[in-house]
């Protein structure tokens, strides 16, 4: 077990109000959205590059064009708002000029024309749609139902947070390359004919809740592991180094760390040769449950905390206490803990 002066310090001050009617909320939604905008113009304009051949199998071309106009209409209001609210106007005028020029390279206009698919891309479409919905999602509830209630939405250590999720979400393309390369070579002799014909042979549910079990096993070791090995603490530790708990927070993961743990955990997933819809569904949740389980969110959610990872859970693996550092290694079953020993819940607290 480490001890929590093991874990590096994180000296950003880079805390920001945001009171509300001073054009500050609706000058930093511009230029995120703004922002957010010109990504999506520019995978249209260059998709065979800077989106991620999986994560296109997920959604509509439509779809991603009605995503990026009502994001610029978004974002021409609120530049106007702010710039009408806050004395400053460079919030304002980046939000709105950014957006000028998203619509003049093209806006949701741009017709896509036919490409051939590289598996050497980045993933700026699972970067800006992850990004847009966890946000617009999570902020409200954390801000609705807080457990840290005078924690601000730009605390300390944001930017750094931040820049893990640009990141781990840009390289997307190649941890898919990685993980599937990993599990394909080492492991071809175990993903038998039988085997994957008997999981294949379980309804679609039943395939998605054997592929999360597995897949959090895995997880489990690999990650209790990380907090017993020295070498291994120095990359996972940087995961610790957060001092706040948000939507946010749960990027700050050493790249390192990201592959090897993805990579593991495609194990059981490649021999069992799951169904894509399985597979898929299992993405979903890991997409949404690793944000959630490290949210500002103070709802005590009873017995779901025995059937799923939640905050109330996940939380105290991020105390800075001895006690609890050792403990809730899961990321979707608290099961898995019980099994073996490490889950601690605290009724109430």
């Amino acid at each position: 077990m480490k001890k929590t002066n093991d874990l590096p310090q994180d000296p950003e001050d880079d805390e920001i109000a945001l009171p509300f009617g001073s054009g500050l909320i609706s000058g930093w939604l511009s230029a995120i959205l703004a922002f957010l905008s010109l990504c999506g113009v520019l995978c249209f304009l260059f998709p065979q590059w800077l989106t991620s051949e999986q994560f296109r199998a997920a959604y509509s071309a439509e779809f991603a064009r009605g995503l990026l106009f009502w994001s610029l209409i978004a974002a021409y209001v609120t530049g106007l708002i702010s710039y009408v609210l806050n004395r400053s106007k460079r919030l304002a005028w980046f939000g709105i000029g950014v957006s000028l020029l998203a619509s003049i390279l093209g806006g949701s206009r741009i017709e896509i024309e036919p490409f051939q698919s590289t598996p050497y891309s980045l993933g700026l479409d699972w970067f800006a749609i992850s990004f847009l919905f966890s946000m617009l999602i999570f902020i409200p509830i954390e801000k609705a139902f807080a457990l840290h209630k005078e924690q601000k939405i730009l605390r300390k250590g944001w930017r750094t947070d931040l820049v893990y999720f640009c990141v781990s979400h840009l390289l997307i393309q190649f941890i898919f390359l990685w993980t599937n390369g990993f599990a394909g070579t080492f492991f071809s002799w175990a993903a038998t004919d039988s085997l994957q014909g008997a999981v294949r042979s379980l309804p679609i549910w039943g395939q998605f809740l054997l592929a999360t079990f597995l897949a959090d096993l895995f997880q489990y070791w690999t990650h209790r592991i990380h907090h017993r090995s020295g070498f291994l603490w120095k990359f996972h530790s940087v995961h610790h180094s957060s001092h706040s708990m948000d939507w946010l927070a749960g990027s700050r993961t050493h790249l390192f760390e990201v592959f090897m743990t993805r990579a593991i955990v495609m194990i059981p997933l490649y021999v069992c040769g799951f169904d894509p819809a399985a597979l898929n569904a299992y993405v979903v949740l890991v997409g949404v449950q690793a944000v959630a389980i490290h949210a500002n969110v103070g709802i005590n959610l009873s017995w779901l905390r025995f059937i799923l990872v939640t905050p109330q859970f996940h939380h105290w693996h991020h105390a800075k206490d001895e006690e609890y550092v050792d403990a809730n290694y899961a990321v979707h079953l608290p099961i898995i803990d019980m099994i073996f020993g490490t889950y601690k819940c605290p009724k109430g607290e």
